[in-house]
């Protein structure tokens, strides 16, 4: 069991990226400031139209933000954009072939801002600031910045996923341009995946550089606003050093109670089953202004500084999308996950326009003695039996796992492989950390052990798409000659060992684990790095060269080293020094 469970947690569920002092007074808190702020700079305007915009991504609260703003500027001729957009049910059969009317998944969209906008009510609203006298105009809203492209003052209204989820469960917010709060979250979520998410990234990406100031309001009722120099000086800087992103923790009808000891969560909490610690499209980032902490999406760090972040090789594969995803599945006292396959490339290609995969593994960062996983199928078995079996189990609640799928005990630090097309799922009492590349949502449920999920409905099971990419190749034998603990040593030095731990050939994340006592030297060597402290209680990260300040991580933290940083080492710190710690790294393999 977890050697550290008898310490104090020190895992930092808020960690910070310090943006220079010379920003310190760059950030203000309350609407009061913030519109106090806005008088100010439109006051300096030495126009007679003074044309404020501001966009929002989808998930904003409208009756907080929008009501403070017609508050602060009573006599501005106010427009919000959804006076612009198509009416409900002629966007719903716009986007119908996107949003589709499958339960889980949709197309990943090819629209952009435009396709949310009736063009006849655009062009009135544009011809209304043409023709407004001697006024402030406030042009509010998702696609704001369409309607009124040019403006003396760009205000971006930013919101990260992860809040958003909860405000979808919550009912307090519904998709762009619907009223559709009440639907079920998982639909909502749905159509902010494929749809409004990627139409809102495509025009934040368009917009991020010219940004006047940037209002965070992840915390309903606790607005801050920062300069959008100041924000862009936070990410130009945190391209240049070791940083983590925000983790945020969610319970799961399977989920376990380790991470509340280690990670010192909410002991009143039914489980906490998932721990998103590296996922930038969902997690934020933390920028501090002196004092105050302010919120942004971290995946905004990907679009500002793709080719410093990423890689060059890495950039020229995956543009600006992160593909590396670090997170936690912990069963121990729980169950087992869902019985699961994620799909072959082609088909998330031709099913969910995905240009590439959910390839994974699972590195068992503990284990109880009974920790098992199940991987792959036992030799020869009949498919058309296994399935006709998983379909009846949809009815009768019973499905013999055991007699079709492999079943093999783990311990602590074994790493299993898991190429798409490879049945899978952990068994209880396991706290996994899962190494995968990022489209996340694309799991196919086969059997979820005949339980309901948390909101007491059975969760979908996604036999149709399933059977389509299960491999009935990756028999046992396949398994322990290709993705069971295929560990190998590279090199050692003085006080430190490399493994090679990962991952199978058709995966394009390759992983290395460090044991070591003394520091160990890193290189980029053209991937961003993404690394997680898997044994010892603490350790610094350092600049050979003073690059950057000492980066202290603990126990279990993932964190990320930009490629632009090139070299750096890692040594046992604090508690730790002298003792063995350890650490696995991925990162893309290319060939230099």
């Amino acid at each position: 069991m977890n050697t550290h469970q008898h310490k104090k947690s020190n895992y930092d569920k808020y960690p910070v990226i310090a943006v220079g002092s010379k920003y310190a007074s760059s950030c203000c808190c309350g609407w009061d400031a913030i519109t106090g702020e806005l008088h100010r700079r439109i006051e300096e305007i030495d126009k007679v139209k003074k044309i404020v915009v501001i966009e929002c991504y989808q998930g904003i609260l409208d009756e907080e933000v929008s009501n403070n703003l017609r508050q602060a500027f009573p006599g501005a001729l106010f427009i919000d954009s959804r006076q612009g957009m198509l009416n409900e049910t002629e966007l719903n059969i716009k986007l119908s072939n996107d949003i589709t009317d499958d339960d889980l998944f949709g197309y990943m969209t090819r629209l952009n801002i435009d396709a949310y906008f009736d063009n006849r009510k655009v062009n009135r609203l544009r011809e209304q600031i043409i023709h407004a006298g001697e006024k402030i105009i406030l042009v509010y809203g998702t696609g704001a910045a369409y309607i009124q492209p040019e403006s003396d003052l760009l205000i971006y209204a930013d919101m990260a996923r992860w809040e958003i989820q909860m405000r979808f469960r919550r009912n307090a917010v519904g998709n762009v341009g619907v009223n559709n709060k009440q639907e079920k979250a998982s639909l909502k979520y749905k159509r902010g995946f494929f749809v409004d998410w990627r139409i809102c990234d495509r025009f934040k990406k368009k917009l991020i550089h010219t940004w006047d100031y940037v209002l965070d309001t992840n915390t309903p009722g606790e607005p801050k606003m920062a300069t959008g120099e100041a924000v862009r000086a936070g990410l130009k800087q945190a391209v240049t050093r070791p940083f983590r992103v925000v983790p945020f923790f969610d319970p799961g009808p399977w989920g376990g109670q380790w991470m509340k000891d280690v990670f010192d969560l909410d002991k009143e909490a039914v489980n906490y089953a998932w721990c998103f610690d590296c996922v930038p499209e969902e997690n934020s980032l933390y920028l501090s202004f002196g004092d105050i902490r302010f919120e942004i999406p971290s995946v905004n760090l990907v679009f500002a500084h793709p080719r410093e972040l990423l890689g060059e090789p890495v950039h020229g594969r995956f543009g600006d999308e992160f593909p590396i995803r670090f997170d936690f599945l912990d069963t121990m006292q729980g169950g087992n996950l869902s019985l699961q396959v994620h799909p072959l490339t082609e088909y998330i290609q031709e099913k969910f326009g995905m240009h590439y995969t959910q390839d994974e593994s699972y590195y068992l960062l503990d284990a109880k003695d009974d920790a098992v996983v199940y991987l792959g199928l036992k030799e020869n078995i009949n498919p058309d039996e296994m399935i006709h079996a998983l379909e009846e189990a949809q009815q009768t609640g019973s499905f013999d796992a055991e007699k079709y799928v492999g079943v093999y005990p783990v311990k602590k630090h074994d790493h299993v492989l898991i190429p798409a097309g490879t049945i899978h799922c952990s068994g209880i009492n396991g706290m996994v950390l899962e190494i995968s590349a990022t489209p996340f949502i694309f799991t196919f449920k086969l059997w979820d052990w005949g339980r309901l999920g948390l909101d007491g409905l059975p969760r979908p099971i996604n036999i149709a798409h399933g059977k389509e990419v299960i491999q009935w190749d990756r028999t046992e034998k396949w398994v322990r000659n290709e993705i069971l603990n295929r560990i190998t040593p590279v090199t050692e030095g003085n006080g430190w060992m490399e493994e090679r731990t990962g991952l199978h050939e058709r995966e394009f994340i390759e992983t290395r684990r460090h044991w070591f006592t003394r520091p160990v030297y890193h290189q980029t060597n053209g991937s961003v790095n993404v690394l997680n402290l898997v044994e010892g209680r603490e350790a610094i990260i350092e600049s050979p060269s003073g690059q950057f300040e000492p980066f202290i991580v603990h126990y279990a933290e993932t964190f990320i080293i930009p490629e632009a940083v090139k070299e750096y080492t890692i040594r046992p710190h604090g508690e730790s020094e002298g003792k063995q710690c350890a650490t696995i790294k991925a990162f893309v393999r290319h060939h230099a």
